[in-house]
C-alpha cells in the first residue's frame, strides 16, 4: 500500500546525490511500516472514515526517516496530502490543495507567534452558503523539528490567508522516539489527533492516538532486538477501537 507521505519518501529518494542510511539497514525494513521486518505492524493498520482532512508540508529529510509519525495519520487519514517543503519555490499541487473550495484549511500552529487576529482555537463556524456543503477542515501541519517548523511558518507566504489554530491540549507529549527538552512539543500524529479530536472526529483521534502507541512499541523493540508484546494493553486498545484493514503488499 502507498499514500502521499509514502509517495514523497520515494521521490525524494530519487532526486537524494548520497544514500540515505537509517539506522538498522533499509533492507531490514518493512517498506510498509519503515520497522524492521522482524517486527512489522502492516497488519495493523487502522482502518478509519474521517471527514478531516490532512496536509502535511514536510521539511526536506522528514519522509525518509522511520521514526517520522507523519507517515502514521496517512496510515488512518484517507485524505492525507503530503508536500515537500523548501523556501524558494512551492508544489503547484499545494497551492491547488489549498484553493480547494471543498476545503477550509487551518495551519497549525503555536498562538504565542500569531497575530490574535488570525489565531482561532476552535474550528470556523460549520455551515453551508449558496447552496454549497460545509467546508471540510483541512489540517496544515508543519512536520520538522521545532526550529525548522517556525522557520517554515514564517517563510510560507501563501499560507498567510488562513486562520492559524492553536491547540492548548491538556496532557504532556508521550512520544519517546526522538528526545525534546520541552513537553509541551507533540509529536506530528499526536496534534493530527488532537486535530481530528477538535473536529468532532474522536473515534478517529483514540485510534490515531492508539496507533503510535503500537508503533512505538513495535519501532523500540525493534530497535533494542526484544520481541513484541502484542497483548499489551496498546494492542488491546487498538483493536478494541475497530478492524483493521490487512496490508496490500
Amino acid at each position: 500500500m502507498t499514500h502521499a507521505v509514502s509517495r514523497l519518501r520515494t521521490a525524494r529518494l530519487a532526486r537524494a546525490v548520497k544514500p540515505f542510511r537509517a539506522r538498522g539497514g533499509p533492507s531490514e525494513r518493512c517498506p510498509g511500516c519503515r520497522v524492521m521486518h522482524s517486527h512489522c505492524l502492516c497488519a495493523l493498520r487502522p482502518d478509519v472514515a474521517t471527514r478531516a482532512g490532512m496536509c502535511l508540508l514536510m521539511a526536506d529529510i522528514e519522509p525518509l526517516k522511520p521514526s517520522n509519525t507523519g507517515w502514521l495519520i496517512a496510515d488512518v487519514v484517507t485524505d492525507t496530502f503530503a508536500f515537500g517543503w523548501a523556501r524558494t519555490s512551492v508544489d503547484p499541487a499545494l497551492l491547488l490543495l489549498l484553493a480547494d473550495p471543498q476545503w477550509q484549511p487551518y495551519v497549525v500552529f503555536p498562538g504565542e507567534f500569531v497575530s490574535p487576529e488570525r489565531m482561532v482555537t476552535a474550528l470556523l463556524p460549520d455551515a453551508a452558503t449558496d447552496g454549497q456543503p460545509a467546508k471540510r477542515p483541512l489540517f496544515v501541519l508543519l512536520d520538522a523539528t521545532w526550529s525548522e517548523a517556525g522557520k517554515m511558518f514564517r517563510k510560507s507566504p501563501y499560507l498567510n490567508q488562513f486562520p492559524v489554530l492553536s491547540l492548548h491540549p491538556e496532557q504532556i507529549s508521550n512520544y519517546r522516539l526522538r528526545r525534546s527538552s520541552r513537553t509541551d512539543h507533540f509529536c506530528t500524529s499526536e496534534v493530527g489527533a488532537l486535530c481530528l479530536a477538535l473536529a468532532g472526529e474522536p473515534h478517529a483521534a483514540e485510534v490515531l492516538d492508539a496507533y503510535l502507541e503500537v508503533f512505538t512499541h513495535h519501532y523500540l523493540q525493534a530497535k533494542n532486538q526484544q520481541p513484541l508484546d502484542r497483548e499489551d494493553a496498546a494492542h488491546v486498545r487498538l483493536r478494541d477501537l475497530g478492524l483493521v484493514k490487512q496490508a496490500a503488499g
